[in-house]
């Protein structure tokens, strides 16, 4: 039986029941560290207080914890912000820790990617937050980099319905694979794209979430509403002075079209920034790969295989080189 830093009465307990409670792994708790949360474990169905906020976790706790097959804690809904800082923070170490599996680290990387997203969309013109966003694409290039079998695990996790934040997530990920599948390794150039496609959709922030969060088709109205989201998304960032000017393309083009049928400004292949062809793809894909109450999600190869009818909407090479990423290859020995 594990041992609580302290014991609750049962009064105290059932009111810890009533409370909301986040699963979190035990990976992503560094030994050594002091933690500015609680930590819980449920026991025989209730959760209880394991290690209060002001108690060292040490090498001993965690080895305790594993002895009794215990991977996973809980934090209180009111921690969540403490804990996203602290795994924000601690996150290099954990994807370089070898401890930890290739699996774990990816889903480490996609919650806490998706729950900064999340931040940035409730106050996106905070610089502060802004500065998290550039870390953490840092963090998601680098592992990226490793190849094939990082760019599966990330893609195992991606939200299968349609959020907000994880589409934002899932549309960087696709952006920094595509780039290296296009043999793009410069840091700089994954760094700028990497920001401006976590940020396409920031201007959406200015958006009701009525439109937003609509269980039908948009209006005509409501339409003319949400094509405003890339311009609204520059004038946010702009606020901001925190990412660099090229970041700003994907933000501002990412609904252009070859055809010159896409907004705000009807641009042609020829006018748009290479950051901003691969991000047109990589958000047409995961929108059209994952549910919506007024679309069904459609498989892979079928969603490519529409992409590819009108051969002048998306850069070919690019979305050729996407297609052989989706593919048995993608990535290998890259």
């Amino acid at each position: 039986m594990l041992e609580s830093s302290r014991h609750m009465p049962s009064t105290a307990i059932r009111q810890r029941a009533e409370q909301k409670f986040i699963p979190v792994l035990l990976d992503a708790i560094r030994v050594d560290s002091i933690l500015s949360f609680d930590l819980y474990i449920n026991a025989n169905g209730n959760l209880v207080l394991y290690r209060s906020a002001d108690l060292p976790f040490t090498d001993r706790t965690r080895q305790k914890l594993l002895e009794n097959r215990v991977d996973r804690l809980y934090i209180t809904s009111e921690a969540k912000a403490q804990y996203q800082r602290y795994i924000e923070a601690n996150l290099p170490q954990i994807l370089k820790d070898e401890a930890v599996s290739e699996e774990k680290k990816a889903q480490i990387l996609y919650e806490t990617s998706s729950n900064l997203v999340q931040e940035v969309w409730n106050n996106p013109t905070y610089g502060e937050n802004i500065q998290r966003a550039k870390d953490l694409v840092t963090n998601n290039m680098e592992y990226l980099l490793k190849g094939r079998d990082s760019f599966l695990n990330l893609m195992t996790l991606s939200s299968f319905d349609y959020h907000t934040y994880t589409h934002s997530v899932n549309v960087c990920t696709f952006s920094l694979a595509l780039a290296q599948q296009m043999g793009f390794r410069d840091e700089q150039f994954l760094h700028e794209l990497g920001v401006g496609s976590l940020m396409h959709d920031i201007g959406k922030s200015r958006i009701s979430t009525r439109i937003i969060n609509k269980r039908a088709a948009l209006s005509p109205i409501e339409f003319e509403i949400m094509k405003k989201h890339p311009k609204w998304g520059v004038e946010i960032l702009s606020e901001t002075d925190q990412i660099a000017s090229a970041s700003y393309y994907p933000v501002l083009q990412h609904h252009e079209r070859g055809d010159r049928s896409g907004y705000p400004n009807g641009l042609s292949l020829d006018e748009m920034h290479i950051y901003s062809k691969i991000v047109a793809i990589a958000d047409s894909f995961d929108a059209m790969t994952t549910e919506r109450v007024y679309q069904h999600a459609m498989d892979s190869f079928p969603a490519l295989k529409a992409m590819f009818i009108n051969p002048t909407l998306f850069d070919n090479e690019l979305l050729k080189a996407f297609a052989e990423l989706m593919g048995p290859t993608g990535l290998a020995d890259r």
